[in-house]
């Protein structure tokens, strides 16, 4: 191979000798390279080549200056030699005016041995990739991202696991937005360099996901160095492809785990059971504190696999712990915090599940609710409840973006939300609170005012009260609901609500 490198191409390499450049540069060419113990033993010559010096410079000023001017005198275009850096600014301005770069290294031998393999030894090149991926397979890795951190680190270049989408996984450094744009994904090995930077891709030859690219970036690469990494990016493929495999197995059986323990938790969820607890604090579920529910369904066919691993995307930017499993055809998921939320800080959170909702729908035809605030395990199974039911009404209110609240339907919207099942009570309990939380009597005297066709004398009788009570009792709960009790619909709504938390 006969290839003119540039400093550039060997300020990209990972084992360059620790170079760095002190005058001079990056563009500048370096047709050859010398390796010398002294400036004397370098040989004449007009080409601009690289001298690399193995022993350090003199310490005098005016000794510097002369170096600088004998390198430069043999026609060389750079010198790269030990403990450069202490130059001072004199002698740096001088080799600046002279047009010689002057490099620090901190090992020149294997400086040299970097200028060879990018000028003549492109195999040994990929080669020394290739060694350095294997070594990287020793290593137990706990996942594809924990394997590209691996073969990052060895490597000495950025990593990355990509789809059109964006970035999966990354290591050793951020591939840009730019850059991502740059790749091809239809050939089976693609290069590319813009004002991004350099990358070198493959495609994952993935049984389980499509559309996957293995990318090796960084700055500054030569022709020579960008095709060997495209072929260590090949060789390290079915490495990733195969770990990539064993993750997805294993997140569908933790998936399937999750859903049939959060099924039987809301199976149960009225009679406390300690080991499903025990089981759910394991898997580091928040179940106790408070809780803010949210069911996502499918409108049409969806892979709620996929839908989960997009959600987890969004759910790690909220300043909320969070849980969200596969259930069903869609996710179920919840947010936790510590103490109650303020309203402003409820609608905070809200308003971001909403920004998920809508960014996830681009994807995905999905409906979401979102169900009461409420405390503790039994709180919990409460607020998930609540929000299937709210996805339930969701997914017939194209109006609301298919969104729907729990905790902001109205009369009308808890009729229509009746299905004669129980996750009707999360709606009723909201609804029913200020009598709860007022007197305990209130709700039982309702229900029964109600069942008796709003006769104060057969409530009366029915509960063993007098009439003047029972009267004082309807009207504060007037007061407190803010309905009008002579109203056919609210009163149906109301009666259906006293029964669904009486039982």
């Amino acid at each position: 191979m006969n290839r003119t490198l540039t400093l550039s191409d060997l300020l990209a390499h990972p084992q360059n000798g620790g170079l760095r450049i002190i005058t001079g540069e990056p563009g500048i060419s370096l047709p050859e390279a010398f390796v010398e113990s002294a400036e004397d033993r370098l040989p004449w010559n007009n080409l601009g080549d690289l001298a690399v010096l193995t022993i350090a410079p003199p310490s005098d000023a005016w000794q510097q200056d002369a170096l600088i001017r004998r390198v430069r005198d043999r026609g060389f275009g750079a010198l790269a030699l030990l403990d450069a850096d202490r130059f001072g600014v004199g002698t740096r301005v001088l080799a600046g005016r002279l047009g010689l770069a002057l490099l620090h290294v901190d090992r020149p031998m294997e400086l040299a041995q970097a200028w060879w393999q990018l000028r003549e030894g492109r195999d040994s090149l990929m080669l020394s990739y290739v060694r350095k991926a294997a070594r990287s397979f020793e290593y137990r890795a706990e996942g594809v991202s924990d394997m590209i951190g691996h073969l990052a680190a060895n490597l000495g270049h950025g990593i990355a696991l990509v789809s059109r989408e964006g970035v999966l996984a990354q290591s050793g450094g951020i591939l840009s937005a730019g850059l991502l744009s740059e790749i091809d994904f239809a050939p089976w090995l693609d290069t590319a360099r813009s004002a991004h930077g350099c990358v070198a891709s493959v495609r994952v030859d993935s049984a389980g996901r499509s559309g996957l690219r293995l990318a090796v970036f960084g700055q500054g690469f030569g022709e020579v160095q960008l095709g060997a990494l495209a072929m260590a990016a090949e060789v390290m493929m079915p490495a990733v492809a195969a770990r990539i495999l064993i993750d997805e197995v294993a997140e569908v059986n933790d998936a399937s785990v999750s859903a049939g323990l959060l099924g039987d938790f809301l199976e149960k969820r009225s009679a406390p059971d300690l080991d499903l607890e025990r089981r759910m604090l394991d898997r580091g579920w928040g179940i106790g504190g408070y809780h803010l529910g949210f069911r996502m369904v499918g409108r049409t066919r969806i892979d709620a696999l996929q839908l989960l691993r997009e959600l987890k995307r969004y759910l790690s930017g909220l300043s909320a712990d969070w849980q969200a499993v596969t259930l069903g055809e869609g996710i179920a998921g919840w947010l936790n915090f510590p103490a109650p939320l303020r309203q402003n800080d409820l609608e905070a959170q809200v308003a971001a599940l909403k920004a998920m909702h809508v960014e996830v729908r681009r994807s995905f035809n999905i409906a979401t609710g979102i169900g009461t605030p409420d405390s503790g395990p039994t709180g919990l199974a409460e607020t998930i409840n609540g929000a299937s039911e709210a996805a339930r009404i969701a997914t017939q209110r194209s109006a609301t973006g298919w969104f729907v609240r729990m905790d902001a339907l109205g009369i009308e919207q808890l009729l229509l939300s009746w299905t004669e099942n129980d996750t009707f009570v999360p709606a009723a309990r909201s609804l029913l609170a200020p009598l709860r939380e007022s007197n305990a009597e209130l709700v039982p005297t309702l229900g029964s005012y109600l069942d008796h066709e709003s006769s104060i004398s057969a409530t009366a009788a029915a509960l063993g009260l007098h009439r003047n009570t029972v009267a004082a009792r309807v009207s504060r709960i007037q007061e407190l609901l803010g309905l009008d009790l002579s109203d056919a619909e609210t009163r149906l709504a109301l009666r259906l609500a006293c029964r669904a938390v009486a039982g």
